[in-house]
């Protein structure tokens, strides 16, 4: 089979890279982005022109898409109206133009969406995939719109809903808070803010897993995958700290009301991996585990 996977010099994108790399198996996987990198070899692709979409999957005769590709500035989209109409274009416009790629070949489309398509509710539950989306900011609200688009197009597809992603690549809040806890005589993390975070290697192991098992097939819906467990990001922040060895630091609790932001974020967005885990029988790692995986590999 051949897959295109868009935004593959982000997080999930560079994870996609390395296991597709210790594949040796019949799936031949293209690499697509519209930002360049030296030493990664990668096609150049606009994912918000349906026709270089159409072209790239005729020529590369592409059955699979891999969706890593978004607008995830969260506050940004909120003050700035020329990136809010960024995150429509992503987040929202081409994943359709994706889906309807693929709906015209026969293919499937992976679409991975986001814990912020919830949140307007004080959930105390982990958020099962058809609980109604009810985000509170421009990002979570394309990416909803994004979801239903895909859904309307009628084209196979499994749209993978993930929280708190962080990996070796990129920026991201573990790559952040190593930093700050080894150079920082103290810190304050927010503790009413829960979820799980993911490596996003597991995620993308996961998703190369289900495209080589071909259990994609007949299973077209919407289904969460996160590590294991449930944190606050204080927490993790601790987590980050012990495991690196940055003890000097004093990481002390808050609440999210002392540092405002232009959107609100959701305070439990732990997903319910019931049906993920039942319909591809994939074992999920454990967030702690997972996260001294990803510290030891930048050490």
């Amino acid at each position: 089979m051949n897959i295109l996977v868009t935004g593959a010099n982000g997080q999930l994108g560079n994870e996609m890279r390395l296991i597709a790399a210790r594949q040796a198996g019949a799936d031949n996987y293209v690499f697509t982005d519209v930002n360049q990198v030296e030493g990664l070899e990668t096609t150049f692709l606009d994912i918000t022109d349906l026709d270089a979409i159409r072209a790239m999957v005729a020529e590369k005769s592409i059955e699979a898409i891999v969706n890593c590709a978004a607008w995830t500035n969260v506050d940004a989209c909120e003050t700035d109206e020329k990136l809010a109409a960024l995150a429509q274009k992503l987040n929202a416009d081409a994943p359709n133009n994706l889906a309807i790629a693929m709906k015209e070949v026969g293919g499937v489309l992976f679409h991975v969406s986001t814990d912020y398509v919830f949140g307007k509710e004080a959930y105390n539950t982990p958020c099962n995939p058809d609980q109604k989306g009810t985000p509170t900011g421009v990002y979570g609200a394309t990416k909803l719109q994004g979801e239903q688009n895909i859904i309307a197009s009628g084209c196979e597809y499994i749209i993978l809903r993930t929280a708190w992603l962080y990996s070796e690549f990129g920026k991201n809040f573990c790559k952040t808070m190593l930093n700050l806890t080894a150079t920082k005589p103290q810190l304050k993390v927010v503790f009413d803010q829960c979820g799980t975070p993911t490596y996003a290697y597991d995620l993308a192991a996961a998703i190369c897993e289900i495209i080589g098992s071909r259990k994609f097939r007949g299973n077209t819906g919407i289904y969460h995958y996160s590590n294991e467990g449930v944190t606050s990001w204080y927490d993790f922040t601790k987590m980050i700290a012990k495991i690196a060895g940055n003890l000097d630091c004093d990481i002390q609790p808050c609440y999210s009301s002392e540092y405002p932001s232009p959107v609100k974020r959701p305070s439990y967005s732990v997903l319910d991996k019931k049906s993920f885990k039942e319909t591809f029988g994939i074992k999920v790692p454990y967030w702690v585990d997972s996260l001294e995986t990803c510290i030891a590999n930048m050490k």
